[in-house]
């Protein structure tokens, strides 16, 4: 017997606030790589792991969201705990193989697609990942050509969500590439859940697991702590908000030399060698430092 699916119990609200949640990892996840891009080699791994872990929350916050909303009529929902968070590894560690190579090789060319795909299958994963945790009287049953439009708009999404964070073009840029990275997100889902048809084997009590009501309070009390965490930093950080023009000018700014004062008891004095200028004819003295200059009778 088919049940019947909803997606939409509590109307748009779900979906809503899922987009959103999905938007603010996305955010918090591709600042962190602009910013990785600006600093050195030995800053560049914890803020690409900061990233990596802003989206993983964020899209795996957003899924459970969607999921509130999600009914089968006939059978209550459970879901197991360990599938449950395993699926939010899942899309830590894949999403930040991605990141770490746009990071480090450059958002273009191959590193982006390389980067852009293995993000978008983390999406993905992470979500397949996360229905195979739920628990119901009965079987799920994927179409497989809507399964694959769902992984390629993943793929698609990330891969132009990395591009765009690669520009490194100021704030509102990278606000529109958290846009598309929460519409890529948020497409995946919901075409994923297109898919989705379940076979009820009859009536039956409660499967064993955790209700929606159960696992809420570690959904958010975890990821949107850690996301708020990542915020602050975010926002106390005078570069993240700086754009190309911004950063050009500050590296084409003069700088002061320091010269260093030697201390007491030191016997080295530091010399300043000057060239000599060049003579009328064109040619530079040769003169060696210390030597006196030729008088003329």
């Amino acid at each position: 017997m088919e049940g019947t699916v909803d997606g939409f119990s509590y109307g748009f609200v779900t979906p809503v606030v899922a987009y959103l949640m999905a938007c603010l990892g996305g955010a918090l996840g591709l600042r962190c790589t602009t910013r990785s891009l600006l600093v050195a080699h030995s800053w560049r791994p914890g803020w690409l792991a900061l990233g990596s872990a802003a989206i993983g929350s964020g899209i795996w916050t957003m899924h459970f969201i969607a999921m509130m909303g999600f009914t089968v009529e006939g059978t209550p929902i459970h879901y197991d705990r360990a599938t449950t968070f395993a699926s939010l590894a899942v899309a830590i560690v894949m999403v930040g193989v991605g990141i770490f190579i746009v990071g480090y090789r450059g958002a273009r060319g191959a590193a982006l697609f390389t980067g852009g795909t293995i993000t978008g299958l983390g999406i993905a994963s992470m979500h397949y990942l996360g229905m195979a945790g739920m628990r119901l009287g009965g079987t799920l049953r994927y179409n497989t050509l809507t399964v694959a439009a769902s992984v390629v708009i993943a793929v698609v999404a990330a891969i132009a969500a990395l591009w765009a964070a690669g520009q490194v073009r100021g704030f509102l840029w990278s606000l529109g590439a958290s846009l598309v990275m929460g519409l890529a997100v948020s497409g995946m889902h919901y075409t994923g859940m297109a898919a989705l048809s379940v076979h009820l084997h009859g009536p039956s009590t409660a499967p064993p697991g955790d209700s929606s009501a159960e696992i809420l309070a570690p959904l958010m009390i975890g990821p949107l702590a850690f996301l708020l965490l990542s915020g602050v930093i975010v926002m106390f950080d005078p570069l993240m908000m700086m754009g190309k023009a911004d950063l050009k000018a500050a590296a084409a700014r003069p700088r002061t030399p320091t010269y260093a004062v030697p201390r007491s008891g030191d016997r080295q004095i530091a010399h300043v060698t000057r060239r000599a200028p060049p003579r009328p004819g064109g040619r530079r003295s040769r003169r060696r430092p210390g030597a006196r200059a030729p008088q003329k009778w």
